[in-house]
């Protein structure tokens, strides 16, 4: 936030972050990881959780859209941002920070499988639904979805590397570009923190980041000790569970003119709070 402030720095400095680390830093981290990734029943919690999630949230969001009367970009802004989590630029530093190494991998699994792949098909109806005209491209989807760098990454990393073993000047090569996602998601998110929000605004807010980083990661939580789930796969999908809204959301959902007061309240202050609600999530653990 603070290099935000050095004139030098020019306006797209944070598009800028954001692309090297969409098509540097996350597939070198999945062809790091994955290959190495077990298949096994524990794959599951990762792949599962963050459909859960979206599907709880979801629900709560639209009862209290009807309950209180919010506008449609006010939904819109709450029904695309509350269900999908920062589980990448966010999710995969705190992870690492809290869950050590071993969780990257299942942390790529729950972004991939769950957060992206919600955003480009799930995200996609809800901007057609409270922006535009209601009609959804199933091709433009499923183009979006195939040129995704990390995406395809894991697909390679899952399919094809898995069977192959990296010649140490590759293994060096992207374990170098892999440790620079960390500061560099820290300082593009750091370059995109806004917190201003009008006034009408903090009801919407607070109920969405309660439901975000509260009730629902406490609900996956309580839902999987009742069901006798634990370990490393586990906890990881839970505490990615518990990240704040999505920047990428943000950023679509600001474009599309849903409520960007409270879009880029949600992010920033989510980001915020999160580093409040992060370590007591993982207390519990």
């Amino acid at each position: 936030m603070g290099l935000r402030r050095i004139p030098k720095f020019p306006d797209e400095t944070a598009n800028v972050f954001n692309l090297y680390v969409i098509y540097v830093c996350l597939p070198a981290l999945t062809l790091l990881k994955i290959p190495d990734l077990e298949f096994s029943s524990q794959l599951l919690a990762p792949v599962v959780m963050p459909w859960g999630m979206l599907a709880f949230s979801g629900i709560i969001i639209l009862a209290a859209a009807s309950i209180f009367k919010w506008e449609k970009g006010t939904t819109g802004a709450l029904m695309l941002l509350i269900p999908m989590g920062n589980t990448s630029f966010l999710g995969i530093p705190m992870v690492q920070a809290f869950q050590g190494e071993a969780g990257v991998q299942y942390a790529v699994i729950y972004d991939q499988l769950g957060s992206f792949l919600a955003l480009s098909t799930y995200g996609t109806f809800i901007l057609a639904y409270y922006s535009g005209d209601g009609k959804v491209s199933v091709k433009a989807i499923a183009q979006r979805i195939i040129a995704f760098p990390p995406f395809i990454a894991l697909l390679l990393a899952a399919f094809v590397f898995r069977f192959i073993q990296y010649p140490q000047p590759v293994v060096v090569l992207l374990d170098s570009l892999a440790s620079t996602l960390v500061p560099v998601v820290m300082i593009a998110v750091g370059f995109q923190l806004k917190l201003k929000l009008s006034p009408d605004a903090w009801k919407p807010l607070g109920f969405g980041l309660c439901v975000k980083l509260v009730v629902a990661p406490l609900t996956a939580l309580a839902v999987c000790r009742l069901l006798g789930l634990n370990g490393l796969a586990v906890n990881v999908s839970i505490f990615e569970a518990g990240m704040p809204p999505m920047i990428s959301a943000g950023a679509v959902a600001i474009l599309a003119g849903l409520s960007p007061s409270l879009t880029a309240g949600l992010v920033g202050f989510g980001i915020v709070a999160s580093f409040v609600t992060l370590p007591i999530l993982h207390s519990f653990f």
